[in-house]
């Protein structure tokens, strides 16, 4: 079933409820404590770029979040945890929340993005493989779970080792 969704950047009254979505939404609490570390590292977020897909009722149901990383030695956001409550799953809302951050991302003058994830789903929003840019991880993961995405034509993306956030621990 898919809707139209309205999305926004997350308020501060929004936090419990984008916790909740991404608690739902995931096997264990360890996404949700992590959005929650990121929203706490100044190096990492970046206000207005934790985007929600909300209701009628202007009530979230899923979120998708951009912090800071780099690639080598430059800026990129990493996109991640992307949640959605789970009577909502299979709506477009994930979509929209992900169109939306990203297109937050480019107004604010961003360039590159990194996601780890599904490789079926993913590319619908422009991601490919990083490796073909020459961009790893220091820890082992499936080649095509690795993708990355430029915002900005005129910048391609750039190579090296993606650095995230503290948070994340890798």
């Amino acid at each position: 079933m898919s809707h139209t969704w309205n999305n926004r950047a997350e308020t501060g009254a929004d936090i419990p409820a984008v916790r909740d979505i991404v608690r739902a939404a995931f096997p264990t609490p360890e996404e949700a404590l992590l959005v929650d570390a990121l929203r706490a590292d100044p190096e990492a977020w970046i206000d207005g770029l934790s985007l929600v897909a909300v209701d009628d009722d202007d009530r979230p149901v899923g979120h998708a979040l951009l912090t800071r990383c780099h690639i080598g030695e430059s800026p990129a956001l990493c996109l991640a945890p992307v949640a959605v409550r789970p009577d909502r799953q299979g709506t477009g809302a994930g979509s929209a929340a992900v169109r939306a951050a990203l297109a937050a991302a480019g107004r604010l003058g961003e360039r590159h993005v990194v996601v780890l994830g599904h490789p079926e789903y993913y590319p619908r929003f422009g991601f490919g493989r990083a490796s073909a840019h020459g961009i790893g991880l220091t820890i082992d993961v499936p080649d095509e779970a690795l993708m990355a995405l430029t915002l900005d034509a005129a910048h391609p993306l750039p190579s090296g080792t993606v650095r995230y956030a503290a948070p994340f621990g890798i």
